[in-house]
């Protein structure tokens, strides 16, 4: 993705800064300069609380890292075309980033109670689900159950009958259905969700997502640990195309609100820092 040309005061203009700060202002340009101070803060947080560094930022947006650096610091008046590209970045919506106070509040409220944790097969998202459901007193869904319910059928049998294209319908309905019928509730997401713009853009806006993290050796240990044999069987390209895969699906991943890591941790360690998490920042 090109950067957006560091362009001052012209046509193209993302950012305008003011070199001079007069004395006095206006009233209504101390309310653009909160406003500005504000969205900065917002923008911050949200890209800490997914632990990406500005450089990060802009590699997945586009947007350049002095741009980020300035707007950040409340001195940069960015496009909002701009902001837009770093807000879907982040996995959030732009009236999140310029919304008044108590409009923020609201937004925020209506996915507060609503967790989904995402990634790839073996990151833990059923065992840690549960546990972290169970310890906040939440509901834990498991998206296939729901698919299952929903269609009536296995899914080997609707992707047999329906291919795909005809999961994906049911994923999306399903992702829709949750959001709207519960509030406090976990849910597990299969990790392919990522290729379901539909599903996955609806699980950003409306659920706060985690993305539970892992190597790929990790990942695939705890699927063979699990009794399933299935990845390396005859396969002896199996790791090296779970690498791919899940190189494929970072940046969507990444996408998540929060992110945790779970490499080298014993499962109520994991848990330990999962529920700290969702207490502290998730559902703060």
């Amino acid at each position: 993705m090109l950067k957006h040309t560091d362009v001052l005061n012209g046509t193209n203009d993302v950012l305008e800064v003011s070199q001079h700060t007069p004395r006095t202002r206006p009233e209504g340009q101390r309310d653009s300069l909160a406003f500005l101070v504000r969205l900065g803060d917002r923008v911050r947080d949200a890209r800490k609380a997914r632990g990406l560094s500005r450089r990060v930022l802009s590699d997945i947006s586009g947007v350049s890292e002095r741009y980020l650096a300035q707007l950040e610091a409340g001195s940069g008046n960015i496009s909002i075309v701009l902001l837009r590209d770093i807000a879907l970045s982040l996995g959030m919506k732009l009236e999140e980033f310029v919304a008044e106070p108590d409009d923020v509040l609201h937004q925020v409220g209506e996915r507060a109670q609503r967790i989904a944790l995402v990634g790839l097969r073996g990151a833990g998202k059923s065992t840690l689900g549960k546990g972290l459901a169970r310890r906040l007193g939440f509901k834990f869904i498991e998206l296939n159950d729901m698919i299952r319910e929903l269609s009536g059928l296995p899914v080997s049998e609707i992707f047999s009958l329906y291919g795909e294209a005809g999961y994906r319908r049911f994923e999306s309905e399903a992702v829709e259905m949750v959001a709207t019928q519960r509030t406090q509730v976990v849910l597990a997401v299969a990790g392919g969700i990522v290729s379901d713009t539909e599903a996955y853009e609806t699980l950003l806006d409306k659920f706060n997502t985690v993305w539970l993290k892992a190597t790929p050796e990790e990942h695939m240990s705890r699927v063979r640990t699990q009794g399933d044999l299935r990845p390396m069987e005859g396969n002896p390209e199996a790791m090296a195309q779970l690498r791919q895969i899940l190189a494929e699906r970072m940046k969507d991943y990444s996408r998540a609100r929060f992110e945790f890591e779970t490499s080298g941790m014993e499962p109520e360690v994991a848990l330990d820092g999962l529920v700290d998490l969702a207490r502290e920042q998730v559902l703060a």
